[in-house]
C-alpha cells in the first residue's frame, strides 16, 4: 500500500479512473466530487466531541432529575449514566407512618360504662361548621376600622373567644348548640377508625365543613381500652350496637340539639350501623326526654353482603390464622399491607396501620428472626389443627391489638339476616361493593324494586374506603345531598355541650 494525499481521489478496484472498463466508476467519482467535503470521523466521535461542550448542562439536568424524583432518563450522550443506586427514596417506596391530624379536627377519649363494663373509647371527630357572616362596618365606626388596621399592621388575627380560655375546660361546642349532619363511620373487624381517615378528610373538604365526621375504634380494636379482657373480645352485635349508642349519648347529651346522622359501616361495621339505625328508630316516641336519639337520614353499607359473608365464614378461621403474627416495625407492617394487596393505597395504610399494632412486652431483640423468614412464613396458609393455628412462639417487636380468632363465636351473628335488616331500615339506603356478582337473593329482589342505591367499584379491594377514599367520599356526599342535606344553624360543634372529654393527640 502506498501513501496518498488526503485530497487525492481514490482509485477504483479495477485501476485508475481513465482506464477502459471503468466508465461506471468514473461516473460515480464525478458525482461524489461534487458533494461537499466532510471531515472523516470515527464512529461515535461526533457525540464524544460534543459531550465536552454540554457536560455542565447534562450535570445540571441530572441534578434536576434527582430533585423531581423522575429517576434516570435516556441520554443522547455516549458516556455511561450516573449511578442511581444511591439512597434516593421515591415516595412510592416510603412506608413510614404519618399522623392523621389532617383528617380529623380532634381525637377524644370517651369513658362509658361502669365496673367491668367500663371502657375508654378512642373517638375522632370533626364537627359540622359553616362560616359566620362577616360583620358589615358602618362608615362612622372608626374604632372598629382602627382595630382592624392595627391587626393588619401587626399581622395578628382579631381577638376571638377560644375554647381553651377557661383553665381545665376541655369541652367542645361552647355557646349555643347547633344542628347539622354528621357522618358516623364504623370500621370492620381487624381495622380501626383511621381506616376512614382519608374519607373523612375528603368529606370535610368537599362539603367545606358543612358536614361533620365521627369515627371511633370499636371494642377490642385500635386504641379503645376495656377494663375487663373478657369484654374486650365480646364483639356480639348487641354489644357493638350498645357501644355506639353510649358514645352518641355522651357526645350529644342534649336531646334538643341532636345532629342528623348518615351511618356508614364497612364489612362488620355495616351490620352494626344497620342494627344501630333500627335501635335509634325504636327510641322514637315515648322515650324519655333525656335520651339521645339522633335522626338517621341514611345508612350506607360498604362491601358486605349476607350471602357472600356467610359462605366465606367456614374458611375465615384459616385465613385469619395465616396472617402474620407480628412485625419488626410499623414500616414492615405497612409494607406487608401494601405488598399483599390488603390495602392498595399506601397513603391510607401509612395513616391507619400503626393503630392496629402494639408493643410486644415479651419481645427480646436478640431472639428476632430474619425479616425474609418472617415474610415467607406469614404468607403461608396454615391448615393444621386449632392448637397449631393458635401457636405462636415467634418473637415480634409489634403484635396485633385485636384478636380476631377470639371473636369467632360472634361471626355468624354479625351477618345473619343482614340483608332483610338492611332493606327494612326506615331511611335511605346505599350499598357500595368492590366487584360485581355479589348480591344475594334478597338484595337482588330489593334492587329490582328500587329499595336501595347500588354502586360498584371494580378496581379496588375489600378495603375500598382506603383504596379509593376520594371516590368513596364523593359517593357518600352525593348520597347525603340527594336524600337530605341538613346544615348547622350556627357555627360551632353540632349538639356538643359542655361534656368532660379528654383531648388527645392523633
Amino acid at each position: 500500500m502506498t501513501d496518498r494525499h488526503p485530497g487525492a481521489p481514490a482509485s477504483g478496484p479495477g485501476g485508475g479512473s481513465g482506464g477502459p472498463g471503468n466508465l461506471r466508476d468514473s461516473l460515480l467519482k464525478a458525482k461524489i466530487a461534487k458533494l461537499p467535503h466532510l471531515p472523516a470521523v470515527a464512529p461515535q466521535s461526533s457525540m464524544a466531541s460534543s459531550s465536552g461542550d454540554v457536560e455542565g448542562e447534562e450535570e445540571e439536568e441530572e441534578e434536576e432529575e434527582e430533585e423531581d424524583g423522575l429517576g434516570s432518563l435516556p441520554s443522547s450522550s455516549s458516556k455511561p449514566a450516573k449511578d442511581r443506586s444511591k439512597p434516593f427514596r421515591n415516595w412510592k417506596d416510603d412506608f413510614s407512618p404519618i399522623p392523621a391530624d389532617d383528617c380529623f379536627e380532634s381525637a377524644l377519649e370517651v369513658d362509658v360504662g361502669e365496673g367491668e363494663k367500663r371502657a375508654t373509647f378512642r373517638v375522632y371527630y370533626t364537627p359540622p361548621r359553616i362560616p359566620t357572616a362577616a360583620p358589615t362596618s358602618k362608615p362612622g365606626d372608626k374604632t372598629r376600622n382602627q382595630s382592624a388596621d392595627a391587626d393588619l399592621e401587626t399581622l395578628k388575627p382579631p381577638a376571638v373567644d377560644s375554647d381553651d380560655s377557661d383553665e381545665g375546660d376541655t369541652s367542645l361546642g361552647k355557646g349555643p348548640p347547633s344542628t347539622g349532619t354528621v357522618f358516623l363511620l364504623h370500621h370492620g373487624a381487624g381495622y380501626s377508625a383511621l381506616s376512614f381517615a382519608l374519607v373523612a378528610k375528603h368529606i370535610t373538604k368537599s362539603t367545606k365543613g358543612a358536614a361533620g365526621v365521627l369515627a371511633f375504634d370499636c371494642r377490642g380494636h385500635g386504641r379503645t381500652i376495656h377494663a375487663s379482657p373478657t369484654e374486650t373480645n365480646a364483639l356480639s352485635l348487641e354489644n357493638l350496637t350498645n357501644d355506639a349508642l353510649l358514645i352518641l349519648s355522651k357526645l350529644f347529651p342534649d336531646p334538643k340539639a341532636q345532629p342528623t346522622l348518615i351511618l356508614v359501616g364497612h364489612s362488620m361495621g355495616g351490620s352494626v350501623v344497620v342494627s344501630l339505625s333500627h335501635a335509634l328508630s325504636s327510641l322514637g316516641k315515648g322515650a324519655e326526654e333525656n335520651v339521645a336519639r339522633p335522626r338517621v337520614a341514611g345508612v350506607a353499607v360498604l362491601d358486605v353482603v349476607e350471602g357472600t359473608a356467610m359462605a366465606a365464614l367456614p374458611s375465615m378461621k384459616t385465613i385469619v390464622a395465616a396472617l402474620p403474627k407480628g412485625f419488626d416495625s410499623v414500616e414492615d407492617a405497612i409494607r406487608w399491607y401494601v405488598d399483599s394487596g390488603t390495602i392498595v393505597n399506601a397513603e391510607s395504610a401509612r395513616r391507619s396501620v400503626a393503630s392496629l399494632l402494639k408493643k410486644n412486652e415479651a419481645f427480646a431483640p436478640s431472639s428476632a428472626l430474619a425479616q425474609e423468614e418472617e415474610e415467607e412464613e406469614a404468607m403461608e396458609v396454615i391448615s393444621s389443627s386449632d392448637s397449631d393455628m393458635q401457636k405462636d412462639d415467634k418473637p415480634h417487636a409489634l403484635i396485633w391489638r385485636h384478636n380476631l380468632l377470639a371473636t369467632e363465636p360472634y361471626w355468624i351473628s354479625w351477618f345473619s339476616s343482614m340483608s332483610a335488616r338492611f332493606l327494612s331500615v326506615p331511611c335511605a339506603r346505599l350499598l357500595l361493593l368492590a366487584g360485581t356478582d355479589r348480591l344475594d337473593k334478597d338484595l337482588m329482589i330489593g334492587q329490582m324494586q328500587g329499595k336501595y342505591q347500588l354502586e360498584v367499584f371494580i378496581d379496588v379491594g375489600h378495603s375500598l374506603q382506603e383504596d379509593a377514599p376520594e371516590r368513596t367520599a364523593d359517593l357518600l356526599v352525593g348520597f347525603w345531598k340527594r336524600n337530605e342535606m341538613v346544615l348547622p344553624k350556627k357555627a360551632g360543634a353540632a349538639g356538643m355541650t359542655k361534656v368532660p372529654f379528654r383531648k388527645v393527640g392523633q
